[in-house]
């Protein structure tokens, strides 16, 4: 019996047991500004449609196993086919459907640190072989490093070609750096697998990856309705990909995965893409006004396509900072310990009052 297991319980997986969580702390704060969520509700129409429309559930009954109006909702949004669309409980969960399908002993995926967590995580769970490969200094795509990881992962053949998967966070997570087209278009050529494009916050980047799936049946599209949809409590997230792959995914996903209101909400957010990008303007635009905000403080700030903003708190110690905001109740992300960002932070973009309350915390932590 080993760190303080109790007799005739039986030890969780080694690999696992080793593993670290993926955890974001939740403190009782004024201002959270710490997990990217979107600071305004629904719009009030959706929430009034949700709720005609849970009258009309049938609550005896299993959700359609295969979410067809909501897939078919999203493909005509996309103009793709319903078969080339996979919903699943968020983002998370696409991601994890991907690496039951495709990961595994004796197969390797590529990551490129700094980069979102999850990838590596949900990929060692599922038993895949992790090769991790560094950005350049603007935190984008090396092509040599990129060569690197392709060819380490092609070494470890041993189950058809690897890496199976090549993981690409565009925009990235938590740089917030939109990869340029030319370094993707050269990864989705060099990759002998899936390159899967995590868009969870490609609605505020000004392009996106989506027209590559037409181009490239190896390109697999992930995105998310808790953004820019302000539904992050729905847990609902699809991937657009190759009929193949889609069917894949629905082998290793559980019956009856997506429940009837995720799916009904799902259907009736997409009739409400108006507001939605009204929302997205905004926040945009607040994101201007913190980054000028945070130079004005002497920060150092990492330009970024995404709803929130990487920054190094004028050569201070971050954790430093940070428990210092918390102290004025504001809480952000402390990414210091993340690889290859020492002495960030990264802050969401909140509504105005937010952003205000954490520029004036982030001063008085600065003695500005």
């Amino acid at each position: 019996m080993n760190n303080g297991e109790r007799p005739g319980l039986p030890a969780p997986r080694r690999d696992v047991a080793l593993m670290a969580g993926y955890h974001s702390p939740q403190l009782a704060v004024d201002v959270r500004l710490n997990t990217n969520e979107a600071p305004e509700p629904p719009p009030a129409a959706f929430v009034a449609a949700l709720q005609e429309e849970l009258g009309r559930l049938a609550w005896n009954r299993y959700p359609d196993r295969s979410a067809r109006a909501l897939r078919v909702a999203l493909a005509a949004h996309h103009g793709v086919t319903p078969e080339e669309v996979f919903c699943a409980n968020g983002s998370n969960e696409v991601l994890q459907s991907l690496l039951l399908a495709y990961g595994g002993p004796g197969r390797n995926v590529v990551v490129f640190e700094p980069t979102y967590a999850l990838h590596s995580h949900i990929a060692r769970v599922t038993g895949t072989r992790v090769v991790t490969g560094a950005r350049d200094e603007e935190f984008l795509l090396d092509s040599d490093e990129v060569g690197r990881c392709l060819a380490e992962a092609r070494a470890q053949d041993l189950d058809g070609p690897n890496p199976v998967i090549t993981f690409l966070c565009s925009p990235n997570n938590p740089t917030g750096r939109l990869e340029p087209d030319a370094r993707v278009d050269d990864l989705c050529r060099r990759a002998p697998g899936l390159v899967v494009i995590d868009e969870a916050y490609g609605q505020f980047a000004p392009r996106s990856a989506l027209w590559r799936r037409g181009e490239n049946e190896r390109v697999v599209i992930v995105r998310t309705f808790s953004k820019t949809w302000s539904l992050a409590g729905l847990r609902l997230g699809y991937a657009l990909g190759a009929p193949e792959v889609v069917e894949a995914m629905e082998r290793v996903v559980l019956p009856y995965h997506l429940d009837l209101v995720t799916q009904a909400a799902g259907v009736l957010a997409l009739a409400h893409e108006e507001e939605m990008r009204a929302r997205v303007a905004r926040l945009v635009a607040e994101r201007g006004r913190v980054v000028a905000g945070l130079e004005g403080l002497g920060c150092a700030v990492v330009p970024s396509d995404a709803n929130f903003v990487l920054f190094a708190p004028d050569g201070r110690d971050a954790h430093a900072i940070w428990s210092a905001l918390v102290e004025q109740s504001v809480l952000v992300r402390d990414v210091s310990g993340w690889p290859r960002l020492a002495g960030y932070l990264r802050v969401t973009i909140g509504a105005p009052a937010e952003n205000d309350r954490f520029l004036e915390a982030l001063g008085a932590a600065l003695g500005r």
